[in-house]
């Protein structure tokens, strides 16, 4: 009932009362429905059965154009005003709204269908002493409910009780902040005595005030009363909607926030109507038709009562006026037929054309299979069918990091030892061999090693296997230093929890080479060491923060020999080395360059040898320090400090986090085509720069990389006002913004900052906190200016809606198109920001292509969507248009020509039957082929030439300037075809010696010279000719002329003689010789300056799309060299632990963090092992032009 009441307050229009503070009861439904607070049920369709009729109607009448028609329909309807039959304007009227009825009903049903998957699953929900399987639309706020294993998080949740020591559970949060590590939420302590027990949480009564709903991901206020004792609330008590329970067998949680009202949800944005820019200046242009054809039809009128007055009496014997019409009334009536005459200046069919070209384009992505991904099924699909051209105009992308440019996989990769690097293979000339699928991989022979672990350098193994101190010391700190938690299902089934992605994948790399971390009690580690048991003790963990950059434990072996491990960024370790480390430092260094030349994350590990007495007096300090109320942080920090000191390196780790497939070369593409792309992700700044290093996105070669990391808005805006001197020391201190006026009516006023010029290639980075300050209004142009300048920006750190309002801001001053693309529902507001949202169908859930306008499985993928579906898509539509315009206004302006000639009578130039097939049937089909199949070159030249979208950026094909040389283009060929014929005509007479100048035969002629030239028109707009075409073309005048003998036949005349008066008029006069003549000469006289304008255009000012148009008639397409990884000469190498928060070394060395719980089985971590993240494997691509030399072969 909550939801059909939440339901009708929507449709009714009404708004709840701002909410202040949200209070309810657990377990007392009757007591928080009377606060009227929604279910979890979510709505994002438009219509039910009810309204899609009434409100898709309105929409649809919303369109300027269709308000005209239904307008111009009515006036047909008048026998005084219209010389047309009213069924000229119905047909295609109704054709037209009920396509777009279809479609829009169509779009309405799938995102009806995606509603009742995500409504319709099934939850446990505590119910009347009992847990009941409930769908999530039923559930309500103050309900309890139980999660299990692998299960998405129903609602927003105060978590009760869990099946892990301390409550505590494991929860991935990708879809919220694209983060895949494990996140750690624990509940109170008098909520989690309740366990599993079903009666005690039936009877639990708790009450909670806190924060009215929000889109604060991070911060949560709230307290909790329970049998009179008040308990505070904060995030990490919370579970959010989104997120995924991880290595957790149950945990029982109580409803706050449902549906609409869930942060996920208030950070999802508004689903706003998209429409392309052309649509938006088709709406300009049809305004401007509409004050053209008034003009017209004022003129007309003018001259029909001036035609009335001079030389109208000389016609009322024989054409006698209806009683009470004289010249002024006979003016006004001559005023409203011309609009019916004229009115195909605005064509209706254009509408529906234009949605059948966007349908027919969207089948080709949906179709393609260059942009199918075989391992998950995934096809390409086109979610939307109205904005396919806009992808040939993209400006700016928005990118998400975690698993839109990632995979979301970690692996050991390489590691230096003692000053020798492994992970690479090498032949006997020592060059370095490429790694594939089929290389021989190692067998580790370890009973316990984790078989989706893989290596292919077999020395390493060896090295360790025989006995080598230094690599074996190597493996020992990784198994020992880290905050990892080890779960054993069952005897030698390990399973990891790792809170950074980073540790795992080493503690991982650990355990295959023989060191093999089994268990964790608060005082010890038992690692089994090339197959024998050791217990070390654990004395102390030097934890992570993001100052330190490093982590430390000391040990006690069972020799009683005490060690300091520590792994860290390596800047930070070689700063604490001894002395006598240097040359090996030197060696290390070497590989650490070559490490990040390859976009790999490296960590430096070092130890230290512990003196017992000194060790005794450090741990009674650290003792007091940790104990101390004041200074506990500063006085912490000085003892690591010195602790850490005068280490022995021992080498460094390469961890992979593995980008997608083909996304370096994506990425130069895009570049290549003046794309900008923006990484907008919610890691942190070590990770994207890593990330933004191995994309090519920010190189070495730039001249600088600015970071802005302040945290307050003046050094927010002194940081970024000195990045811009630096880049352009001659821009003006205030941003030059102009402003306009655009749109229909030009009612809307937009700003705009121009680009200012920058020589050489800039990066920038800001973190979350810092861009927070420079969204702020003040702030805002100057960020923007920055930003602009620079070749690659990324933003760390930021939350759903300050991706949404980065977006929004380059929107906003740009005045570009902008496309966003991601996976998670994190991106969710990004991608109904932005004039395209692409969504990726990867790990983190379907949230982001359920909100998409496109969607695929894989980033490179994008780079064909843009440069070869989305640039066809504009060309077509652009020709499409000057096209359709031109062969109307030729149709047109005859007919206004005529009118000097018939005495402004709104007598039609041609036959009726004619004029309602002319759009509807002898021009469409030819169009609709050029508009579906033309392509300017193919698709492996658009990837050769990606220059070539830049006419599409800039909107060359189709503007306001296009459109008045359109309208001149047409008015000179009407000329042509209306005087031509009428000269030829005149006086003219048979070879028999009949006349034939009667206004049926000029009638025909100037008819088929119409058809005639606007067809051979169409031939010299066609690139790419396929039969089809050519079926179409020629087909239409051959349709043409079958049906204009068929009707002008006496049989025809003898059936339905008012309907069809044109009897013999095709036999009579196209079997005269000067008639065919003198469609000749028309239609030279219109073609011929077309030729000679273009070729002269050609010669003195060739586009790009001629030169390599040029280029494609005189040569092959070269073979595609294979591509050879470039390995990056790099200074700057990734630090520790992107992912990893502070303290969470107290939480493994807590005292109670082992309490024992009744074992029972859990299923396994990744449901599905044939993933590329269950699998852990090595993915290896080929690249674009490869894979299509490869299918050329075939």
């Amino acid at each position: 009932m909550g939801s059909i009441a939440s339901n009708a307050f929507q449709l009714c229009g009404k708004q709840a009362e701002r909410e202040e503070e949200r209070y309810l009861r657990a377990n007392d439904r009757p007591f928080n429905l009377s606060y009227t607070y929604t279910n979890n049920a979510i709505t994002t369709s438009k219509y039910n059965i009810f309204t899609f009729l009434p409100l898709n109607l309105f929409e649809q009448f919303g369109r300027l154009a269709n308000t005209y028609f239904l307008f111009l329909l009515l006036l047909q309807l008048i026998p005084q005003i219209s010389s047309l039959s009213w069924f000229t304007t119905a047909v295609p009227l109704i054709l037209v709204l009920s396509i777009t009825a279809v479609k829009d009903a169509s779009d309405d049903i799938n995102r009806h269908r995606s509603d009742k998957q995500v409504n319709n699953r099934r939850v446990d929900v505590l119910i009347d002493g009992e847990l009941r399987s409930e769908r999530w639309m039923n559930v309500q706020v103050g309900d309890i409910i139980k999660l299990e294993n692998n299960q998405f998080v129903t609602a927003d949740l105060l978590l009760l009780s869990s099946s892990e020591p301390l409550n505590l559970v494991y929860v991935e949060t990708a879809e919220l902040d694209g983060e895949t590590n494990l996140k750690v939420k624990q509940a109170l302590t008098v909520t989690g005595e309740l366990g599993d027990r079903v009666d005690a949480l039936a009877g639990f009564n708790g009450e909670v005030r806190c924060e009215p709903p929000n889109n604060r991901l991070d911060k949560f206020k709230g307290t909790m009363t329970l049998s009179g004792q008040a308990y505070s609330l904060d995030n990490d008590k919370v579970l959010l909607r989104g997120c995924t329970l991880r290595n957790t067998e149950w945990c029982f949680g109580l409803v706050i926030f449902g549906g609409p009202d869930t942060k996920l949800m208030q950070n999802s944005g508004k689903t706003t109507l998209k429409r392309t820019s052309i649509d938006h200046l088709m709406n300009v242009l049809v305004l401007s038709i509409f004050g053209f054809l008034a003009f017209m039809c004022t003129v007309m009128a003018i001259g029909n009562a001036i035609w009335e007055v001079r030389e109208g009496f000389v016609f009322t014997p024989f054409l006698p006026r209806e009683p009470g019409i004289d010249a002024a009334l006979s003016s006004f009536l001559s005023f409203w037929s011309y609009v019916i005459v004229l009115n195909t200046v605005v064509p209706i069919s254009l509408y529906v054309s234009v949605e059948i070209i966007r349908l027919g384009n969207s089948f080709y992505i949906d179709w393609d299979r260059k942009m199918y991904y075989p391992k998950s099924d995934t096809p390409a699909q086109a979610r939307t069918t109205t904005l396919n051209e806009e992808l040939g105009q993209i400006k700016y992308i928005f990118s998400d990091k975690t698993g839109t440019l990632t995979q979301n996989v970690m692996t050991f990769n390489k590691c230096s030892i003692n000053g020798k690097s492994y992970g690479e293979l090498f032949d006997f000339a020592g060059q370095r061999v490429e790694i594939t699928e089929k290389t021989e991989k190692v067998d580790f022979r370890n009973e316990l090693a984790d078989p989706k672990f893989t290596f292919h350098d077999h020395s390493l193994v060896e090295t360790v296997k025989g006995g080598n101190l230094e690599a074996q010391a190597f493996f020992r700190l990784l198994a020992l230093c880290h905050t990892v938690m080890p779960e054993e299902k069952k005897e030698g089934e390990l399973y990891y929890q790792a809170q950074s992605p980073d540790e795992g994948a080493l503690v991982t790399a650990a355990r295959n080479f023989g060191f093999v971390f089994r268990s964790r009690t608060p005082e010890t580690i038992t690692v089994f060491e090339m197959g024998k048991k050791v217990v070390y003790e654990l004395l102390a963990v030097l934890d992570f923060n993001n100052v330190r950059k490093r982590m430390s434990v000391i040990v006690r072996s069972p020799e009683g020999k005490l060690t300091l491990f520590c792994k860290g960024a390596d800047t930070i370790i070689f700063e604490r080395l001894h002395p006598s480390c240097n040359e090996l430092t030197a060696a290390t260094t070497r590989h650490l360059n070559e490490y990040a030349g390859d976009g790999l994350r490296t960590l430096a590990l070092a130890y230290k040898d512990i003196d017992k007495s000194y060790m005794e007096d450090w741990k009674q300090r650290h003792h007091e320090a940790s104990t101390a109320m004041d200074g506990r942080e500063e006085m912490l920090d000085e003892l690591y400090e010195e602790m850490e000191k005068d280490l022995m390196l021992l080498g460094a780790t390469a961890v992979e986090d593995k980008l997608q497939d083909g996304v370096p070369q994506t990425i130069e593409q895009l570049a290549k085509a003046d794309i900008k792309i923006w990484v907008l992700t919610g890691d942190k700044q070590e990770t994207a720069e890593n990330i933004g290093y191995s994309c090519n996105m920010l190189r070495e070669e730039m001249k600088k990389i600015f970071i802005v990391a302040a945290n307050t808005p003046e050094g927010v805006k002194e940081e970024l006002q000195k990045a811009r001197r630096e880049m352009c020391p001659e821009a003006a201190d205030e941003p030059s913004v102009v402003r306009a006026r655009a749109g229909l009516f030009w009612s809307h006023k937009t700003e705009s900052v121009q680009d200012e010029k920058v020589e050489g290639d800039y990066g920038l980075v800001i973190n979350g906190h810092s861009l927070a300050f420079a969204l702020e209004k003040d702030l805002q142009l100057e960020l923007l200016r920055t930003a602009c300048m620079c070749q690659t920006v990324i933003c760390c750190r930021v939350t759903p809606l300050q991706k949404a309002q980065v977006v929004q801001l380059v929107k906003k001053y740009k005045q570009v198109i902008t496309l966003a693309i991601g996976d998670g529902a994190n991106d969710v507001s990004m991608i109904k920001a932005a004039h395209i949202g692409v969504g990726i169908s990867g790990q983190e859930g379907m949230q982001a292509v359920l909100s998409s306008d496109f969607s695929f499985a894989q980033f490179r993928y994008l780079q064909r969507l843009l440069l070869v579906h989305g640039r066809w898509s504009y060309l077509r539509m652009c020709k499409f248009l000057q096209y359709f315009f031109y062969k109307n206004f030729i149709f047109t302006f005859v007919h206004f020509w005529y009118a000097f000639f018939c005495g402004f009578s709104a007598q039609t130039v041609y036959d009726e039957w004619f004029i309602t097939l002319y759009n509807l049937l002898y021009t469409a089909l030819p169009i609709l082929g050029l508009s579906l199949f033309d392509q300017d070159v193919n698709d492996r030249w658009s990837f050769q030439y990606p220059q070539l979208y830049a006419p599409g950026q800039l909107n060359l094909y189709f503007n306001k300037k296009a459109f008045v040389r359109c309208l001149m283009h047409s008015a000179y060929s009407s000329l042509i075809l209306f005087f031509i014929p009428w000269a030829a005509m005149y006086d003219t007479v048979r070879d028999d010696g009949k006349d034939i100048s009667d206004y049926q035969s000029f009638a025909l002629l100037a008819q088929t010279s119409l058809l005639v030239v606007v067809n051979l028109q169409l031939c010299l707009d066609t690139y790419y000719w396929t039969a089809v075409n050519q079926f179409f073309v020629w087909g239409s005048l051959a349709a043409y002329f079958a049906i204009t003998f068929t009707i002008y036949s006496n049989g025809m005349f003898l059936i339905f003689t008012s309907s069809f008066p044109f009897i013999g008029t095709a036999r009579n006069s196209l079997n005269q010789p000067n008639v065919w003549l003198t469609i000749f000469l028309s239609t030279l006289l219109c073609i011929l300056p077309v030729v000679a304008f273009r070729f002269i255009l050609i010669q003195l000012r060739p586009t790009i799309n001629d030169k390599v148009r040029h280029k494609v008639r005189k040569e092959a397409l070269p073979a595609p060299a294979p591509r050879i990884p470039r390995r990056r000469i790099s200074t700057r190498r990734s630090g520790y632990a992107f992912s990893h928060s502070q303290g969470f070394g107290e939480l493994v060395t807590s005292r109670r963090f082992l309490l024992k719980r009744p074992l029972r089985s859990r299923p396994a971590l990744f449901a599905t092992t044939d993933s590329p993240l269950a699998q852990n494997q090595p993915q290896h691509y080929r690249t674009i032009t490869e894979e299509q030399e490869e299918t050329q072969s075939r």
